[in-house]
């Protein structure tokens, strides 16, 4: 936004600290014409003085004669209040602006993209430094966001990319070698083809669980985790899995599409992430005071204790969890889980069990 030029805040600052001293001058001159000089005389007086010794007549000094006295004193008086006003309040709000040059400095920065300068502002709390700390706060957390961003962004091309690769080499080969089997090109191509569009879905549903625009309608955690047993006891009873979904009523308000797909995901992840055979999942709901909570656990190989805090990046497999060729996914279940927990106000919490498998506990604000 172009703006007309104006004074710098140095140069005001320094005009109203000159300008209270000079007022303060002014002041204690008034002062000492109002409680001094108006009670001398206008006119000199003599008064003898009585005695067998006493001086020649003595003569009192006259308003005038003090006024011809004072006024040129107190014009140099008035002129250094003047000058030592014009240069303190210069150097003085220097001084206490030099703080905001940094954050400008800061600011002017990042305008250009370098996230990784700090102001570091040295110095006790006041108000300018709190508002540098701030600033290096939010510095820190957008560079954190957009290095996440990043990631994403360019993990999301790699992996939109391998269908695509895929669909590509199948073709060539089907243009080269004519007498292939066309109906194993085209169900090969339908898997690939699904694979990416489940990709993109998934995309587009954690993007829409990051925006948190949804709609607040009464939701039952524990009806969504029946369903999601129900769709996924086949995908279980596969794999031998002994999938258990115990709990009361759990009320909240939210997207019931969003919390569906949260629900889902934990439990197909608990199935997917089990032991190759055999291992149990348990779905517990439960809720006390004004929350909800959804418990999803599951048998399976130890974790390792650095590798749980970061199940919920983007694209993140968790390659010590054990997985079917079937369902190896594209590392967005738990991103998208902690998406739609944020969008909802909620906590998402992961903890390794020690006999191993993972324990994922969702707390959700409650219905009244």
């Amino acid at each position: 936004m172009d703006r007309a030029p104006g004074l710098s805040v140095r140069l005001k600052f320094t005009a109203s600290y000159a300008g209270f001293v000079l007022l303060a001058g002014a002041l204690l001159l008034t002062v000492v014409w109002v409680f001094l000089l108006r009670y001398v005389p206008e006119a000199p007086t003599a008064q003898p003085l009585t005695g067998p010794h006493a001086p020649p007549l003595l003569g009192s000094p006259s308003r005038g004669d003090l006024l011809r006295a004072f006024a040129p004193r107190a014009a140099e008086v008035t002129g250094f209040l003047v000058i030592f006003g014009v240069l303190g309040g210069w150097l003085l709000a220097g001084r206490m602006l030099a703080p905001l040059a940094r954050i400008t400095a800061a600011t002017r920065s990042a305008t250009v993209g370098s996230l990784s300068h700090r102001i570091g502002m040295p110095g006790r709390r006041d108000e300018l430094r709190e508002l540098a700390d701030a600033f290096d706060t939010m510095l820190e957390r957008l560079e954190s966001h957009v290095a996440e961003e990043q990631r994403f962004a360019s993990n999301a091309s790699h992996e939109l990319r391998t269908p695509l690769a895929i669909s590509r080499a199948l073709l060539d080969v089907a243009r080269r070698d004519p007498a292939h089997d066309r109906d194993q090109l085209v169900e090969r191509l339908y898997a690939v083809n699904q694979r990416a569009i489940d990709l993109t879905e998934a995309l587009l549903l954690l993007s829409r669980g990051d925006r948190a625009d949804l709609g607040r309608e009464p939701v039952d955690l524990s009806l969504l985790a029946e369903e999601a047993a129900e769709t996924l006891l086949p995908l279980a009873e596969q794999r031998r899995i002994t999938l258990d979904v115990t709990g009361a009523a759990a009320p909240t308000r939210g997207s019931r599409e969003l919390l569906a797909r949260m629900v889902s995901n934990l439990v197909q992840n608990a199935v997917v992430h089990n032991l190759a055979t055999g291992g149990t999942v348990t779905v517990r709901t439960e809720a006390g005071g004004d929350a909800v909570v959804l418990h999803v656990e599951n048998t399976g190989q130890p974790l390792p204790p650095e590798l749980v805090p970061t199940l919920t990046e983007p694209f993140r497999r968790g390659t010590d969890r054990v997985r079917t060729d079937g369902h190896t996914g594209a590392g967005l279940g738990l991103a998208i889980v902690r998406s739609v927990v944020r969008a909802h106000r909620g906590t998402l919490a992961l903890t390794a069990r020690p006999a191993g498998g993972l324990l994922v506990t969702v707390r959700l604000p409650g219905r009244r």
